[in-house]
């Protein structure tokens, strides 16, 4: 038999279209090619399993050798198809005897020059695909944590060539396992990030409270040393556990990330800070592999983008469709990938050049047109997205010295976070932030009182129709948090706090 056929999967986002690597060998002078769109990577695989071979006691055939990975106009990436390549040469030249040409079940893996496997990318979105075809995955023993992800898959672990090849001729089988029995245990999180340790700032804390319980953006204004940044950084800690199928989406998008799947950070919430120097690329997704940016990293996390003024404007308006959708579509000449970016917002950034613009220490001495220039830099189209903005004010330390009063332990505030959100998702199986129009005019009804009341404030306020709901949004979050059902003028109220206070005003910029 001098031709065999494989099946495989190859990288297309959180899609993993079949591949089949079909292995012909032929008369002629010694020759190894490889048809089917390959990259450099894949090319570069006939000398891996060449060496491969050769290392673990199999014979190389001096023969005409053609790879075809099927379909041909499906870019094909990395060295995934090595394992599925070495495998149909050894059948196509009668090494291995299966009893037909097309060898059963899937096959993932790179092979070392001895013959070791070793870890690919994009295992999970493989897997999950193998498993709606009712297929048995091969894959390197180093990917099998991941893998056992997917409930109920069906794989073979193994750690070398010649393991793969005596389960395939049938003298050593390698025995199966089910994804899913032996689910990996979230790690215990980090104590070192708790809101016990933030002093001074209560406004700062009760708004970070308010952004966990209804999953709303948050932008925070105020001098250097306020305190910003030590309370971005406790908001994930104060979220709701993640769900299984939560968990799996954000895996999914590390699976396929140059970051790679790391079962340290399985269940736990994601929290990415890029630096302000980051490209649209880097923080949207792109590159020559379409590979997930920040955005999709931080899916069903944190997204916190320190010295937001810093940020190029044209990037940070790159958000402005993932914040509304919860996902990004990246096309591009040979193919359209699509990412999950469902993240929760939260930026910092200075009132002014100098920093004290508005602090009760009087030290700013920027002019007005000064302060405009700077907050220019934003687009008001992407501050009238954001849901609460939050004005903090320098801690004066002799204040806090007299204040003996106890903080509130990322435990206690966690707590009431996880009863608002469950009654949300009783409400209408979604937190507020992402309710529709429709959806948010059953949960936040108004009494003639409460309407008028709305109407006023946001006549004065200059606000749009996105601020208008976005109030009722962060009102509906306020009461959830109160445990009651009804809106009162006291919830509109404190919402309205997230927009009169702000020292941003979208409506004078750009």
């Amino acid at each position: 038999m001098s031709l065999a056929r494989l099946q495989s999967r190859a990288p297309n986002g959180l899609d993993a279209p079949p591949v089949c690597v079909e292995i012909h060998l032929s008369g002629g002078l010694p020759s190894f090619t490889i048809v089917g769109l390959p990259e450099a990577a894949v090319r570069e695989s006939r000398e891996r399993v060449r060496s491969a071979l050769i290392n673990s006691g199999f014979d190389f055939p001096a023969r005409r050798i053609t790879a075809n990975l099927a379909p041909a106009d499906i870019p094909k990436q990395g060295g995934r198809f090595d394992l599925p390549i070495a495998l149909g040469i050894l059948a196509a030249s009668g090494q291995i005897k299966p009893a037909a040409a097309d060898l059963p079940g899937e096959y993932l893996g790179e092979l070392g020059l001895g013959g070791e496997l070793r870890s690919v990318t994009g295992v999970l979105p493989s897997v999950l695909a193998a498993k709606s075809s009712n297929c048995t995955v091969m894959l390197p023993e180093a990917n099998l944590a991941e893998a056992t992800l997917v409930e109920g898959a069906s794989l073979l672990a193994t750690e070398s060539l010649i393991q793969a090849a005596a389960h395939l001729s049938g003298s050593v089988p390698i025995a199966e396992q089910t994804g899913g029995q032996s689910p990996l245990q979230p790690k215990e999180r980090s104590v070192g990030r708790d809101l016990g340790d933030v002093c001074g700032q209560s406004f700062g804390v009760r708004s970070l409270e308010i952004a966990a319980a209804g999953g709303h953006s948050l932008m925070m204004v105020g001098p250097p040393g306020c305190g910003k940044t030590m309370l971005a950084e406790r908001l994930a800690g104060i979220l709701p556990d993640m769900t299984s199928s939560e968990a799996l989406a954000t895996a999914a998008v590390y699976s396929v990330s140059h970051l790679g799947f790391d079962s340290r950070y399985w269940q736990r919430r994601p929290f990415r800070a890029p630096h302000h120097s980051a490209s649209a690329a880097a923080l949207v997704g792109g590159g020559p592999r379409v590979t997930p940016g920040e955005i999709s990293l931080a899916h069903n996390g944190v997204l916190f983008l320190d010295e937001l003024t810093e940020f190029s404007r044209h990037v940070l308006d790159q958000l402005r469709e993932p914040l509304e959708s919860g996902s990004v579509t990246l096309a591009r000449a040979e193919r359209t990938v699509r990412y999950p970016s469902r993240f929760q917002w939260v930026s910092a950034m200075n009132p002014c050049a100098c920093g004290y613009n508005g602090d009760r220490s009087g030290r700013c001495r920027c002019t007005s047109e000064q302060v405009r220039r700077y907050q220019s830099r934003l687009s008001g189209p992407l501050i009238d997205r954001v849901d609460l903005h939050v004005r903090l004010q320098s801690v004066d330390p002799i204040a806090l010295q007299a204040d003996k009063s106890p903080s509130q332990s990322s435990a206690e505030v966690k707590g009431r976070v996880q009863s608002a959100r469950q009654r949300q998702l009783a409400r209408t199986g979604r937190i507020n932030a992402c309710l529709t129009q429709k959806e948010l005019g059953h949960a936040a009804r108004l009494d003639s009182v409460s309407q008028r009341f709305l109407e006023a404030a946001v006549r004065q306020l200059g606000l749009s129709l996105r601020g208008h709901y976005r109030i009722l949004k962060v009102a509906r979050t306020i009461a959830d948090l109160e445990g009651v059902d009804t809106l009162g003028e006291e919830h509109l109220a404190e919402a309205l706090q997230y927009r009169a206070t702000q020292q941003l005003n979208p409506g004078s910029l750009n």
